[in-house]
C-alpha cells in the first residue's frame, strides 16, 4: 500500500520560528502546510508590523534556508518542516539610476 499523495491529504499544522524584517524577537507562528508564502508572510507580519517594526508599503517575501520563496508556493511544496526557521523581509525594489 502506498502513502496518499500530498494533494489528497488535509492541511497539517506547521509551527514556524520566524523573524520579521528588522525585528529583534523570534516568534512562533502557526501556519498550515497548504498556506502560500503570501499567507505565511502575512501571518508573521501580523504579530510585528506596526508594533515593533514600522509598516512599509512593499510586498513581503519569505526566506527559508537562504532561498527567497515564490509567493504562490505552499509550505508543503517549499519543503518547510515544523519548527524550521524563516525570515520575512520587505521586497524593496532596487532603485534604477
Amino acid at each position: 500500500m502506498t502513502a496518499p499523495a500530498t494533494e489528497d491529504r488535509a492541511p497539517e499544522l506547521v509551527p514556524l520560528n520566524a523573524v520579521f524584517a528588522t525585528d529583534f524577537v523570534q516568534i512562533l507562528v502557526p501556519v498550515t502546510s497548504a498556506n502560500t508564502m503570501t499567507e505565511v508572510a502575512a501571518a508573521v507580519a501580523h504579530h510585528v508590523e506596526g508594533k515593533r517594526v514600522r509598516a512599509l508599503p512593499y510586498p513581503k517575501v519569505v526566506i527559508h534556508n537562504g532561498r527567497r520563496l515564490p509567493a504562490g508556493l505552499t509550505v508543503a511544496e517549499a519543503g518547510i518542516a515544523p519548527l524550521d526557521h524563516i525570515a520575512v523581509e520587505y521586497d524593496v525594489p532596487e532603485e534604477t539610476p
